[in-house]
């Protein structure tokens, strides 16, 4: 089985969160299973600077913005990259989301909704003579659109799974953008991308795509009721029988919490809660809020721990 994500960061090259971890760690887990797995990810500065190429870049016409850009094929360790280099659109400073100011970048409809519209030409004839996925999987709001522009392209099409990492961020953005998002208007409705009268990306994503999973069961269930739904939690409810709750773990090659020297108290899969009453303990008197043990990594792989 071929799967291509669709994420906006990737550790070790752009990270402002969990994301970024579980879009590295998850691959290489599922890779163990038989499954290849390619990421693709936008062409930001430090994706570029450290992306090692493998193969002839693809040039695309007429993308979103009326800007032409290149695919590029590499990779950073393990992890197959499909990189969408398109400057115009991500050769900027600042993080993937704001800019120098603290705002969001004015355009940032056109910066993910490129990277969605280049997952569906993956998907198609075209794009698909060198590696086509049988299924996309999305990450968040800023691949919401993926399933949409997929449900557009002829059959036969790839399968298509969104996750929610944070159901509060949603990418909402005014209906204005929809010609140049190349979207018909037809699909601007409630059984489709609008959302209370704008524009959602993850609104978009949860309706159209094939599955839905978020990082626990337990998130899964929360985000159906109205106190955590953020608005989308009657659509969820409605796809109930198509969303699916897997619980995050971590990445036990980088950081292995049985072995670690720097917690008092060791654990594993097989008792995740044991001694964290006495590692809390042990960071609460420590003299500095700072540690020298690294952030854990998100993989679907091996000991599980909850949000």
């Amino acid at each position: 089985m071929r799967v291509l994500f669709v994420a906006s960061e990737v550790f070790p090259l752009v990270k402002t969160g969990g994301l970024a971890d579980v879009v590295a760690a998850l691959p290489p887990a599922l890779g163990q299973l038989g499954v290849d797995v390619r990421v693709l990810v936008p062409g930001y500065p430090k994706v570029l600077d450290g992306l090692d190429l493998t193969g002839r870049a693809v040039r695309l016409g007429g993308l979103l913005g009326g800007h032409t850009a290149r695919l590029l094929y590499g990779r950073v360790g393990a992890l197959q990259l499909l990189v969408l280099d398109a400057p115009h659109l991500y050769e900027r400073p600042g993080n993937p989301y704001t800019g120098p100011d603290g705002r969001d970048w004015h355009d940032s409809h056109l910066r993910f909704g490129a990277l969605c519209d280049a997952a569906s030409w993956l998907a198609g004839p075209e794009g698909g003579v060198r590696w086509r996925p049988d299924v996309i999987h999305g990450h968040d709001w800023q691949s919401g659109l993926a399933p949409a522009y997929v449900s557009l392209t002829p059959a036969p099409r790839p399968g298509t799974v969104l996750t929610v990492h944070n159901l509060a961020y949603q990418g909402v953005f005014s209906k204005e953008v929809l010609p140049e998002l190349r979207l018909p208007w037809r699909m601007f409705d409630v059984e489709g991308l609008e959302y209370n009268g704008h524009l959602g990306f993850l609104k978009a994503g949860l309706w159209y795509s094939d599955k839905i999973t978020t990082v626990s069961p337990t998130y899964a269930r929360q985000i159906q009721t109205p106190t955590y739904g953020h608005g989308l939690d009657g659509l969820l409810r409605s796809r109930d029988a198509d969303l699916h709750g897997i619980l995050n773990g971590i990445d036990t090659e980088l950081w292995n919490p049985a072995t670690d020297p720097h917690l008092v108290a060791h654990y594993d899969h097989r008792d995740p809660f044991a001694g964290k009453a006495i590692n809390k303990q042990a960071a609460q008197r420590a003299p500095s809020a700072s540690s020298k043990t690294p952030t854990p990594r998100c993989s679907a792989s091996s000991a599980a721990w909850s949000r």
